[in-house]
């Protein structure tokens, strides 16, 4: 009887199995192609392909995050003007950078090399920038620097996302007579700069320079299309604002300083700021100064081209010249990052900027911008990588809305 029961039939069935649910793909990004931070590393030739392409190149330093201005300005005139955007730094109004630095093996003190990863603050500015090096390369090969001044280039055709262009530039003997070899690529919100000293007639071969310049910016398009589509930027979160709070308590966004908005009319940002004292600009271009009843602490606010909007705002200082030092604990913070904090607090807290020094003028800052144009700047009291570097003044920026080119 108990094996005619267990073969009976009427028992439970067997279990099926469920399909697991199809995981959706994620949609391909299709926005803009821009670039922050340490993604400009992907710009970079290594050595090896520095010293392939780079005749006598020696001494090949590793990729660094610090840049390094001279904006001075000054020189003869240009005749087309336009020839000027071949002397131009490009890294200026820039919001970050990465650059690989190299010697020459004919005269490592006075020859150079040098490949810069340049990010603006949107792809307008980057091609903008580009577009005036395409003039240049049309109209100046021949142009007055003082004399007969040449800029032999050449322009490949565009790769799918990528324009190129390279040459040599020679200055009048009157002028020092050398010659260097540059070369420049656009993709999205970066240009690529790499320039080098020329020795007699050796120089590198423009065309395979920017065939693989064009290569390596298409690769890197690539890796950001691939990780924007993984990972979609999202905006900032916009924080909570008591605007009765005392600016101690107000916090630095991507939005502007507390109730002060990037954007606002510049009338309205400043009445935001709820100051003890209103300073108005002596000239168009100056900002408007906010002071505290204690007289301790300011704000700036920087307005557009027109004067029209609130571009940017400072916290406390932007040069070391120029006031006294600040009391940081009575102005606003950028997420626990305080005026008179060391700047190693900021590189920790938003790792990934450009450290910058400029030698005309002395000044140094930590800048980290957002994928959407917003750029925090960090003013320091002396060289970013010195030990103990402080912050003097914090500035949030729409870079978006500073001015096209250089020319």
């Amino acid at each position: 009887m108990l094996a005619l029961t267990a073969c009976a039939p009427g028992g439970d069935p067997e279990p099926t199995q469920t399909a697991a649910p199809e995981t959706p793909s994620p949609e391909p990004y299709a926005g803009p192609a821009l670039f922050v931070g340490d993604e400009l590393d992907g710009f970079l030739f290594t050595t090896d392909e520095i010293s392939s392409l780079f005749p006598g190149s020696t001494d090949v330093g590793e990729p660094s995050a610090v840049l390094e201005q001279v904006s001075d300005g000054g020189g003869p005139a240009i005749l087309p003007e336009i020839c000027g955007a071949l002397f131009a730094e490009q890294s200026l109004w820039s919001v970050g950078a990465r650059n690989v630095a190299w010697t020459t093996a004919s005269d490592p003190d006075y020859r150079f090399g040098r490949m810069l990863a340049i990010q603006f603050a949107d792809e307008v500015h980057a091609q903008a920038r580009f577009d005036q090096l395409i003039e240049a390369a049309a109209q100046c090969a021949t142009f007055d620097f003082n004399g007969a001044a040449t800029f032999e280039s050449v322009m490949p055709e565009d790769s799918d996302n990528v324009r190129a262009v390279a040459g040599t530039l020679t200055l009048p003997e009157i002028e020092g007579g050398g010659s260097t070899f540059l070369a420049y690529a656009a993709v999205g919100n970066v240009l690529v700069e790499v320039s080098q000293s020329v020795d007699g007639d050796t120089r590198p071969a423009a065309k395979a320079v920017t065939e693989k310049l064009q290569d390596r910016a298409e690769e890197a398009r690539a890796a950001l299309m691939d990780e924007l589509t993984a990972n979609p930027p999202t905006d900032d979160a916009k924080p909570a604002i008591d605007e009765s709070a005392p600016w101690s308590e107000w916090e630095i966004s991507a939005a502007g300083v507390g109730p002060i908005r990037l954007g606002d009319p510049i009338a309205d940002a400043v009445a935001a700021g709820q100051s003890a004292q209103v300073i108005e600009p002596s000239r168009g271009s100056d900002p408007w100064k906010l002071m505290n009843a204690e007289g301790s602490g300011s704000l700036r606010i920087a307005a557009t081209e027109d004067g029209t909007t609130a571009a940017s705002i400072t916290v406390g200082n932007e040069r070391t010249f120029d006031e006294d030092t600040q009391d940081g604990t009575a102005l606003p913070l950028r997420d626990g990052v305080r005026v008179g904090d060391p700047v190693a607090d900021a590189i920790a807290a938003f790792p990934g900027g450009t450290m910058v020094t400029v030698a005309s003028s002395g000044d140094d800052w930590y800048d980290v911008a957002t994928r959407d144009g917003r750029l925090f700047r960090f003013h320091t009291d002396r060289d970013v990588v010195e030990p103990g570097a402080v912050i003097i003044g914090i500035t949030v920026e729409d870079a978006t809305k500073r001015p096209h080119g250089l020319y």
